[in-house]
């Protein structure tokens, strides 16, 4: 799958992309909504790709029986309805008209077209955005299903959907095209332990979302902050915990060039963009980032922070 560059007023939007999507492997991808349509709309060959685009409409008047039903003549599929229904969880509400079902419910059927979907590679946006937790579970087995057979990409802006159901994750932002280093926690925690305990030099900032092990080079990360005794990673507008303290990140990050510009705080110096005087006492640094950040800057750093900078 191959995406070409895209500029708008001599600025780089999207970078040239080739995607090598492999049978039981699904790739996500994390960008914002502009570089989303720019993706799919490059994505014009329907003989390759079935594209779900998110807030798709259904069928409403029709009860999810005669839809299922409807969705096998057209596409030709020799499963019996009723085999369909008890796969897809949806047996009690067969006779319900998709109009009365709930929200969740209602997105979920409309999903469903992916299944029926004869295109060898299957492209949805934001899957999970509009499901509860009972149809997210239905959904994810169902995609865990057809990735056997077919390719599958999602597109999404919340890095928890794709941990989901994808086994490769990339960041498409400002900064470029790159993978997420991402572990299973249980399998890789040992090994972090014991390159913590060697005392390694930091070349990734290892965080923790749920149940995986995410890493971040030390360039992608906003900034960090101590919040109700935790320390929380600031990436592209997403939080992340990590284990260390900030007084180890700090001295681990010297060389990254970052600044500890707060007792609470450390900031990438190469997002800042400003800084910012309330009072003749109080400072504040505005970040050059996808989403408009500000961080404290301690008056007794502000002296430190522009012999830093030079100015």
């Amino acid at each position: 799958m191959k995406f070409q560059s895209v500029y708008d007023k001599g600025k780089l939007l999207l970078p040239k992309i080739e995607l090598n999507i492999t049978l039981n492997q699904s790739i996500g991808i994390i960008t914002d909504l502009k570089r989303k349509q720019l993706l799919m709309n490059q994505l014009v060959d329907h003989s390759q790709y079935y594209i779900f685009r998110a807030g798709q409409n259904e069928y409403i008047r029709l009860t999810i029986e005669e839809l299922i039903t409807f969705l096998i003549q057209v596409t030709d599929r020799t499963e019996r309805v009723t085999l369909l229904l008890d796969y897809f969880n949806l047996k009690e509400e067969r006779k319900v008209k998709i109009k009365d079902l709930s929200s969740s419910k209602r997105m979920y059927v409309t999903l469903l077209r992916v299944f029926f979907a004869h295109q060898p590679t299957i492209v949805v946006e934001e899957p999970y955005f509009y499901l509860e937790e009972e149809e997210t579970r239905h959904f994810k087995r169902i995609l865990d299903d057809l990735s056997k057979e077919k390719k599958i990409l999602m597109l999404t802006s919340n890095l928890e959907d794709a941990l989901i159901s994808c086994d490769v994750i990339y960041r498409l932002n400002e900064l470029g095209f790159h993978p997420l280093d991402i572990q299973d926690s249980e399998e890789d925690n040992q090994e972090a332990q014991e390159q913590e305990r060697a005392n390694i030099t930091l070349q990734k900032i290892y965080t923790k979302r749920n149940d995986k092990v995410i890493l971040f080079d030390p360039p992608e990360v906003d900034y960090i902050e101590c919040m109700n005794g935790s320390i929380v990673v600031h990436v592209d507008g997403e939080n992340y915990v990590c284990a260390l303290t900030l007084t180890e990140l700090e001295q681990k990050l010297l060389n990254f060039g970052f600044f500890r510009c707060h007792r609470s705080y450390i900031v990438n110096l190469q997002k800042v963009r400003e800084i910012i005087t309330w009072t003749k006492n109080s400072y504040s640094l505005r970040l050059n980032t996808g989403k408009d950040a500000v961080v404290p800057l301690s008056r007794s750093k502000l002296h430190e922070l522009k012999a830093l900078l030079n100015i």
